[in-house]
């Protein structure tokens, strides 16, 4: 990967300053999916506060669970962008080209919603022992576990890569599919012991966040080249499309079976999503495959890097939204937060792409 500004959800494969050969597929479902993001985060909160089995809740739940499949695709971009780079030959470069990126956003949005979110903006009471718990846990604030996620992610590239380099595709399949599914089974494990009364459940901290994704890495890698087209793109298009109404259908009936939920969770890691996912992956990439922008291209590009500082600063433009607006703070009703969500997106590409073109300030965007 040539770009220096090597996080996920903003590197890209190419250069900025050269559009047309860049791959805008990915740049495309990195903008598609930090609207997700966003879009889980402000309807969630109707999904928690409207009335089960009501119209409006099940509007914020079909919203809501239909973008589950954000997070591993991420990941996916990630691994299609830094697993195959030539920076990973030199690890200690590639480790010091991260760190430079991601470290002062670590450092400054922790501190961000630590002080300004939780003790300015919502008035907790936070001792030292919460503090401490918040930082190891990597839950200060909602998304940004995402940070140590990605840092865990760049710490084993070099390896994989090195274990990647000089096999075949089919190499680098076998081993996202059998990490995948190791993460998976894994994950499912707790749900299927509750049936039988055992409470086993899974806790990730700043040191683990990474390890159930490395399979979703290996898997952008692995498929990154992949296109389909006619029957075998409707099919995959048909496949993942019921993958996600399933999905939104077990959530909105969630304990009428609960064999189904305890073995297949609706989850990041439950197995109907990573289908979803790599459905997702897969079909967006063979749609705009050679797909070649002009005027557009500029600004597709500067809307993909921006959405690192949508994915950081959107939480504190929600916050401060439903802290001053009653009817979205009540979280029932279906209008006030579909604005909110509009006027949260729009202000946060706002914010993030202003903020890169000022001095030390874009170093955390």
């Amino acid at each position: 990967m040539t770009s220096v500004r090597g996080v996920p959800l903003q590197a890209g494969a190419r250069s900025p300053e050269s559009p047309r050969q860049r791959d805008f597929g990915l740049d495309i479902l990195r903008i598609v999916s930090i609207c997700g993001v966003v879009a889980i985060h402000v309807f969630g909160l109707l999904v928690g506060r409207a009335p089960r089995g009501s119209r409006t809740w099940w509007i914020a739940v079909t919203i809501d669970v239909a973008w589950i499949w954000v997070v591993p695709v991420f990941a996916m971009i990630s691994g299609a962008l830094i697993l195959g780079s030539r920076q990973l030959a030199d690890p200690g470069l590639f480790y010091r080209r991260r760190a430079v990126r991601l470290v002062p956003a670590l450092i400054a949005w922790n501190l961000i919603y630590l002080i300004g979110v939780r003790l300015w903006m919502r008035g907790e009471d936070l001792t030292p022992a919460r503090v401490l718990q918040l930082l190891v846990d990597g839950s200060v604030f909602t998304q940004l576990y995402f940070l140590w996620l990605i840092a865990g992610l760049y710490a084993v590239a070099p390896l994989l890569a090195a274990f990647l380099r000089g096999g075949s595709r089919r190499r680098a399949v076998a081993a996202a599919a059998t990490i995948l599914a190791a993460a998976l089974i894994f994950y499912m494990m707790p749900g299927i012991l509750s049936l039988f009364g055992v409470s086993r459940p899974i806790q990730l901290n700043v040191f683990t966040h990474w390890m159930p994704y490395v399979g979703y890495f290996l898997a952008g890698y692995a498929l990154k080249d992949v296109r389909l087209g006619g029957w075998k793109l409707l099919a995959a298009g048909a496949a993942t499309a019921g993958l996600v109404a399933a999905a939104i259908w077990q959530y909105g009936h969630r304990g009428s079976l609960p064999v189904l939920d305890a073995a297949f969770p609706v989850s990041y890691l439950g197995l109907q999503v990573a289908l979803a996912a790599i459905g997702v992956f897969v079909v967006a990439l063979s749609l705009c495959d050679g797909l070649k922008l002009k005027r557009a291209g500029k600004m597709t590009v500067a809307l993909s890097n921006a959405t690192f500082g949508v994915f950081l600063v959107h939480l504190v433009i929600f916050e401060a939204i439903r802290l001053t607006v009653p009817a979205v703070s009540a979280g029932n009703s279906l209008g006030a937060i579909a604005g909110a969500y509009a006027v949260t997106l729009a202000a946060s590409f706002a914010v993030s792409l202003a903020a890169s073109r000022i001095p030390l300030v874009k170093n955390i965007f």
